[in-house]
């Protein structure tokens, strides 16, 4: 892992920089203390990140728990009762992951994943605008349309204009000019613009900007409008900020239900996540599931004994961090231990950055996840494909991210009930080895989205130095899924020296450069190879 740290240092301080906001966000969001929050990203990062077997993912507090965690404080009588359901939630995504319930992130498919890609990516440019010109009435991290502060996702926008906080503005328009220069232009001119990112920059900039205007009537930003950070004034002030939970509630029935739907909300959130990483991830790397479950568990136990939020991992922070350049996950525990380090020495330092500038980052991340072409790309495959990517996309921003997707994976089933029926002989392996490692893969007449688990997992499961017949002659209908995964293990079958003979209908090749392109992809998403 440290010989990757002169990329994953960098990525980690954006990381740092885009997850300090939401931490604090997510907690006021959910009524719980702020601490909290901070205490969640924590271990999300430390903990978590070096138990999962993701290599880019990110863990903290999410978003879609914060409705569920203001409501459970209210009804389970406080805080310290909330924080047993959590530890509780933890044993119980412990116990899923021992059962190998992490599978169930294997049957999303792609469209629907990249919906909620696109989804969040819409989300954050909506949440942060405001932000970004000074209106800071709606907390960091919410993702809901419906806003606390009586606003949904557009009218705060319309309202703006009403609430500019000139000196915020400024700064966030120089922020931004910054880190889409440094993105663009500087770091393809020397290598110490990707070693120093943007983001920091950016951030420094505004600490600065900060300083300097206080005085001033116009450009001056008020405490409101800055990062807000618990600052203790000595070491008993500092652990007082940890809460334990009261055991004493566990044999309360609605502490159970809590945990349960934390564990399940969790999870599921989690899987999803872990799906949509691994998608775009340059390096194609494929995350154990169960071993992620096992590692949330764990973290979700440790954050509740001392007072945390629920955790999860996170796909706002993961793609930060992805589009960051992290290559290993000494990037998320590094952006845990800045956590720790800047919440200790230096609170002050942090709460004297804008609101706007943390806004800037993240605008630039969110416009990476739904740039339009995406758009266009599933409108071409087909309606198959654009149905449910747009019901996922339209029902992340209007509603909230897990209605967001149930409604894409419910329109995703009822499109593959309609055009394909899943042949349970869809798979048949072969071992020819005689000595040498030789595989023969027969794919069956139809491979739909609901295969893909299993594909994957004996792809992945190929040892190195393979020679692999993948026979597809009697194959007549087989999903773009299924394609998406041969040409995302193309990139690992170079890495391994996996050599591969591809026969169909179509022909015969070895080692083709392109799937999408040997199958002639057309604007359709499932492919007939009759």
């Amino acid at each position: 892992m440290f010989k990757t740290i002169k990329k994953d240092l960098p990525a980690s301080i954006v990381v740092f920089f885009v997850a300090l906001p939401l931490c604090l966000g997510i907690a006021l969001a959910s009524g719980a203390p702020l601490f909290s929050g901070v205490i969640a990203g924590i271990i999300g990062g430390i903990v978590v990140g070096a138990l999962s077997g993701s290599k880019i993912g990110v863990s903290g507090p999410a978003a879609g728990l914060a409705a569920i965690v203001l409501t459970a404080i209210g009804t389970l009588g406080g805080y310290q009762n909330f924080l047993v359901a959590v530890v509780l939630g933890g044993v119980i995504q412990l116990a899923l992951g021992f059962l190998k319930a992490g599978v169930i992130g294997y049957y999303f498919p792609s469209s629907v994943i990249k919906g909620m890609l696109t989804g969040i990516g819409i989300i954050i440019i909506l949440k942060q605008i405001p932000h970004f010109f000074g209106y800071d009435a709606e907390p960091e991290g919410a993702d809901s349309f419906l806003e606390v502060s009586g606003e949904n996702s557009f009218s705060s926008i319309f309202h703006i204009f009403d609430h500019i906080t000139m000196g915020s503005m400024v700064i966030g328009f120089v922020g931004l000019a910054i880190i889409l220069l440094w993105d663009n232009v500087l770091a393809k001119k020397a290598k110490i613009f990707t070693l120093i990112q943007g983001p920091l920059v950016a951030v420094v900039l505004g600490i600065l900007f900060f300083i300097l205007t206080q005085s001033n009537s116009v450009l001056g930003i008020s405490q409101s409008h800055l990062v807000s950070v618990p600052i203790p004034d000595d070491v008993d002030s500092f652990l007082g900020q940890f809460t334990f939970p009261n055991f004493g509630a566990i044999t309360n029935p609605e502490i159970w239900i809590t945990a349960f739907t934390i564990a399940l909300v969790a999870s599921l959130e989690t899987l999803l996540c872990v799906e949509a990483t691994d998608k775009i991830d340059p390096n194609k790397n494929v995350t154990p599931t169960n071993r992620e479950l096992l590692a949330q568990g764990t973290g979700n136990i440790l954050s509740g004994l001392v007072g945390g939020l629920p955790i999860t991992q996170v796909i706002v922070r993961s793609s930060a961090n992805i589009q960051s350049g992290a290559i290993s996950k000494m990037s998320a525990i590094i952006h845990g231990i800045l956590l720790l380090i800047s919440v200790v020495l230096i609170p002050r330092l942090l709460n004297m950055i804008p609101l706007s500038v943390l806004a800037a980052i993240l605008l630039v991340v969110g416009y990476k996840l739904a740039k339009p072409k995406l758009f266009k790309e599933m409108y071409k495959m087909g309606w198959k494909q654009w149905l449910p990517f747009i019901v996922t996309v339209l029902g992340i921003v209007f509603t909230d991210l897990l209605k967001g997707i149930s409604l894409g994976l419910l329109v995703g089933i009822v499109v593959i009930l309609l055009k394909s029926y899943q042949n349970s002989h869809f798979l048949h392996i072969e071992d020819k080895s005689n000595g040498k490692h030789q595989i023969k893969m027969t794919l069956a007449e139809e491979v739909t989205f609901f295969n893909k688990g299993a594909i994957l997992k004996e792809l992945d499961s190929l040892p190195r130095d393979t020679y692999l017949e993948l026979n597809l002659i009697n194959t007549r209908y087989l999903d773009h899924d299924i394609i998406e995964i041969l040409e995302d293990f193309a990139v690992k079958a170079k890495e391994r020296h996996i050599d591969v003979k591809l026969v169909s209908k179509r022909g015969v090749v070895e080692n083709p450069d392109s799937y999408v392109k040997f199958f002639k992809e057309r604007p359709k998403s499932k492919l007939s190879l009759s």
